[in-house]
């Protein structure tokens, strides 16, 4: 389970890595450690791999498409990779159908949310003694009707298997938090909204230098690439953007632990990084 670092600094990246039980898997005397003091792999917006919505078919449309789907992993292969927090960012096209929901980064992506959920309910089924994140979010364009036709679709889907058996959807709307018992309220992110990975680390020090939050949090080490940086550069995807930056974040990652302290780390999300190098972080809880 261990993760090595290589020279650069960096690990395994996900499409090498096979961790579809990782939690099961843990030795025995971590099995009754809460989920909150486990160092758990997240992703930031996972479905970039999607083609993009666009009815102009605009330069612009099309320059972000070919920026932000090359080398994204789907929903499936990055849960047998071991990625159990999955970031959804949901919402209502004003051009689109009722009750058709997409998934939004800068751009709609022609993923239906109802397919994705289902797409991970089918690999719970297989993996029963696991547990994934869903943090549910964003909600552009979103009525009280879609969220509670969000909500019955998630009940549906999901059924027995809401936490506290295999999935713990957290739903960052607290309205609809407040009706409905199976919902989680949001979790804490701490975003850098940064784009060099030294300034990144130095505000992710900052906000461990005041305390981790008391229940689930997330770390996010994932870099920000402004437009007018991608449009200076429209051969790159943002995979070749981030990787020469991964080695800094990387290595701040080796140095975190898990658990209950003060300074402990717990889910930490990114892009293009493996998950062996947070799985392997859960090995700092045993006793020496």
């Amino acid at each position: 389970m261990g993760g090595q670092v290589s020279s650069s600094g960096s690990f395994p990246s996900l499409p090498g890595t096979m961790n579809t039980d990782w939690m099961s898997a843990l030795c025995p005397q971590l099995w009754d450690v809460p989920i909150h003091h486990l160092s758990i792999p997240g992703s930031h917006d996972i479905l970039l791999e999607q083609e993009i919505i666009s009815h102009d078919q605009s330069c612009l449309l099309q320059l972000l498409d070919k920026v932000l789907r090359p080398g994204t992993l789907n929903v499936t292969e990055q849960l047998d990779a071991g990625v159990w927090y999955l970031d959804l960012c949901i919402a209502h096209m004003l051009e689109g159908s009722e009750r058709n929901l997409h998934f939004i980064h800068l751009v709609y992506t022609t993923a239906l949310v109802e397919d994705t959920l289902t797409e991970v309910s089918d690999w719970l089924e297989q993996h029963p003694r696991e547990v994934v994140i869903l943090v549910c979010r964003n909600f552009e364009g979103m009525t009280e009707g879609l969220h509670e036709y969000l909500v019955t679709c998630i009940q549906n889907i999901f059924g027995d298997m809401l936490c506290p058996r295999g999935v713990l959807v957290s739903y960052e709307d607290d309205g609809t938090v407040s009706r409905q018992g199976e919902l989680w309220p949001r979790i804490p992110y701490w975003w850098g909204d940064q784009v060099k990975p030294e300034e990144l680390v130095h505000y992710l020090e900052h906000m461990k230098s005041r305390g981790r939050p008391g229940g689930l949090f997330v770390a996010g080490i994932n870099l920000t690439e402004n437009l007018a940086y991608i449009l200076l550069h429209p051969s790159e995807s943002l995979r070749t953007m981030t990787l020469p930056s991964l080695p800094y974040p990387s290595r701040w990652v080796q140095e975190q632990c898990p658990g209950p302290g003060t300074q402990c780390t717990n889910i930490t999300a990114g892009d293009f990084i493996g998950t062996d190098a947070f799985i392997w972080l859960n090995e700092k809880l045993l006793p020496c």
